[in-house]
């Protein structure tokens, strides 16, 4: 991941140095800012839905596996009362996302060698 559009990304998520859309406008209207504002929502949605996860009493996992190619392919399963959820992450996102308040306690890791 780009270094600035992770920068943007932690940003967005800092309730303590908050990094308003409006008044940086000019940021979020370039490609990165956009990038930054879609890994933002996708990463709070995955948040919400995980520490949702955790309050019915359902597990969320992190699944890494790599195969034979050596490709890293990082899997977050959760299985919830209305259904089950699999994200693809990449590695930044997923230290990102363990990075929010309450996720990191939430998450089951599993690495697997070869899938």
């Amino acid at each position: 991941m780009d270094p600035f559009v992770r920068r943007l990304v932690e940003r967005l998520h800092d309730p303590s140095q908050p990094l308003s859309r409006n008044r940086h406008f000019h940021t979020f209207d370039t490609p990165e800012g956009r990038l930054a504002l879609k890994v933002f929502r996708r990463l709070r949605s995955l948040q919400k839905d995980i520490l949702a996860c955790r309050a019915e009493g359902r597990r969320a996992r992190i699944f890494r596996r790599v195969n034979a190619k050596g490709d890293h392919r990082i899997e977050l399963t959760m299985e919830r009362v209305s259904g089950k959820r699999v994200s693809v992450l990449q590695t930044a996102e997923l230290e990102l996302l363990s990075a929010l308040p309450g996720v990191r306690d939430a998450l089951e890791i599993l690495d697997e060698a070869a899938a």
